[in-house]
């Protein structure tokens, strides 16, 4: 039995393909469109999945997406009817849902040679989400957490994953979020583009949270775990946010009022970070821990159960988890690659293949997130034929090295005497984040290595860190934690005598936002790491997306152009490594 799953109409649109229970294929639309963010109809990340499942359109039995607008319906009509809002603003939003049911016209106009005959399941946001964390967890038994802006009317949900069942307890209703919060505060900060959350997380070690007290008046903590937005210094609830969802740019409005300005104090607009500008990101970074941490630890009271499962977007915020065994009694805690809208589309299809199976069993544990296009070496090949000329004029010279332990002791040694590599394998990953198919790698003890990797190739803000990929084994060594992060979903704090030694990946705040790597899981990767040990006696890679300024690299074509257009210095791209001379 196959089913797609989808986050459709929205940013970060994306299809994923479930065949009898098990997952086979995850991509989002960004990656073939070429649009970060890309919002609207995922027709490439479909025609992906079906080609990676070698089925039709037509052998579908199920299409779900995370979304339902019948949903939470009548706290819409009471909260749309008691608030007295503009008329314009609920034909607006009613407007906005009924484009999002053209689901079967849109399938029907993109493959016009097949037909999709089977069933569409709408999947409420935020089961969807629970499911996209639960129903692919190593647990058995957990809480599942989903906090976010807003979907289908609610910004959270939480209740009891159990065998294959997931039991919604609660939620928070609009206009109340979290996301919101983060998201506005970022915007204030001068940060408005869709996505920028991690700009904050970034600059928030830089200050300190002397605006708390600010804070506080934004948030309000209720006794039951949940929290309340301070309304007056928000729109979103009583304006139509310009809200962007289709065909290309994800866009967001301005979602605080001018009423935020009077709280905080007006800040420059000439692009120029002051300490203002680091204070207020801490502050805003410590009062989300504070409201995320409030309903963990009210959970954990309700459910007595040390296992967790989050999703959503603000299970993005890395910081946070990595603080969550520290400020919670929750012990294991799992975040899947794609926990925000993204992974909508892995909890939709879950969550409908044990609705339509009920006696199923619970089998699918994502260990990896390499479930995306991968090309042969005669595909690579081809490519690099191709342009052959325009990589002799650059000085390139290209060999095939068949041996993996010898490519792989190469390409340490390139990256032990300081070369930007990069490094394109296997299965592209499922998420935002590199994880080491998609990667470029630099040497962790270069203090310089940052500077040279903005210089080269990423010309990204100085104040946001690069990443360490570390051998599994190796963690407790290196972080003052022995926490698993295959998805780089956790922020840790290195080990006070080991800052000195990788700098690199050392954020200001002496902490480090880590991948562990297994040999199970990426064996070729884990090879390179571990040449590299063998010369250096760190376990450890700076690992950055394979991008500059665009969407990760999908294919070969867009790898070998951001290393032709870049200063990189060499491109490892399956058996085949090209090197400016």
């Amino acid at each position: 039995m196959y089913i797609i799953g989808l986050n459709a109409f929205h940013g970060d649109s994306s299809a994923v393909l479930l065949k009898d229970g098990m997952l086979i294929a995850a991509a989002e639309e960004e990656r073939f469109r070429r649009v970060k963010h890309w919002a609207g109809f995922p027709s490439e990340a479909i025609k992906y999945c079906l080609d990676e499942g070698k089925i039709a359109l037509s052998d579908v039995e199920a299409i779900a997406i995370n979304q339902d607008s019948k949903a939470n319906l009548w706290k819409k009509l009471k909260y749309y009817l008691s608030n007295n809002l503009d008329y314009k603003y609920i034909i607006e939003k009613i407007k906005n849902r009924r484009d999002r049911k053209t689901l079967g016209e849109q399938l029907n106009k993109i493959f016009t040679d097949q037909k999709f005959s089977g069933k569409i399941y709408y999947i409420e946001h935020h089961l969807a989400h629970l499911s996209s964390a639960f129903h692919v967890s190593p647990f058995d038994e957990a809480v599942a957490v989903s906090v976010d802006g807003f979907g289908d009317f609610a910004s959270g949900s939480w209740g009891l994953g159990r065998g294959t069942k997931i039991d919604v307890e609660q939620q928070i209703i609009f206009p109340h979020s979290l996301g919101i919060f983060y998201q506005a505060l970022t915007q204030y900060l001068g940060f408005p583009n869709y996505g920028d959350e991690y700009k904050v997380m970034g600059l928030a070690p830089y200050g300190e949270a002397t605006f708390i007290k600010q804070m506080h008046q934004i948030i309000d903590l209720k006794d039951n775990g949940k929290y309340q937005l301070n309304l007056d210094y928000f729109k979103h609830h009583k304006e139509n946010v310009v809200l962007q969802w289709d065909g290309g740019f994800s866009i967001v409005g301005q979602l605080f009022s001018e009423n935020l300005e009077g709280l905080l104090g007006p800040l420059k607009k000439n692009g120029k970070l002051t300490q203002k500008h680091f204070d207020i990101a801490k502050s805003v970074q410590a009062m989300y821990e504070e409201a995320f941490f409030h309903l963990l630890n009210h959970l954990h009271g309700r459910y007595q159960i040390d296992n967790l499962a989050l999703a959503g977007g603000c299970a993005m915020n890395s910081v946070a988890n990595g603080k969550i065994r520290h400020k919670t009694p929750f012990r294991n805690v799992y975040v899947q690659s794609a926990a925000g809208d993204a992974g909508g589309a892995l909890g939709a299809a879950f969550s409908t293949w044990y609705r339509i199976n009920e006696n199923a069993d619970k089998k699918c544990y994502m260990a990896h997130a390499y479930w995306g296009p991968q090309y042969d070496n005669k595909t690579i090949n081809e490519v690099l034929t191709q342009n052959k000329n325009q990589l002799l004029d650059q000085g390139c010279k290209i060999e095939k090295i068949d041996d993996v332990e010898e490519l792989c002791l190469k390409t340490a040694k390139a990256i032990f005497e300081g070369k930007v590599i990069g490094w394109f394998q296997g299965r592209m990953e499922w998420g935002p984040r590199a994880l080491g198919n998609r990667s470029i790698l630099c040497d962790p003890r270069r203090s310089d290595m940052k500077d040279i990797l903005n210089l080269k190739i990423k010309r990204r803000e100085s104040f946001r860190p690069f990443a360490p990929s570390i051998l599994r084994e190796s963690v407790s060594e290196w972080f003052e934690d022995d926490d698993d992060v295959p998805f780089m979903m956790k922020v840790l704090q290195i080990r006070e005598d080991k800052k000195d030694q990788i700098p690199a990946v050392t954020h200001v705040d002496g902490s480090g936002r880590l991948q562990t790597v297994s040999e199970e899981t990426n064996p070729r990767y884990y090879k390179l790491i571990q040449a590299f040990y063998h010369m250096t006696d760190v376990p450890i890679l700076l690992n950055t997306s394979f991008n500059e300024n665009e969407p990760i690299v999908c294919r070969p074509e867009e790898a070998l152009d951001c290393f032709l257009r870049t200063k990189m210095d060499i491109l490892v791209c399956g058996d085949f490594m090209v090197s400016r001379v």
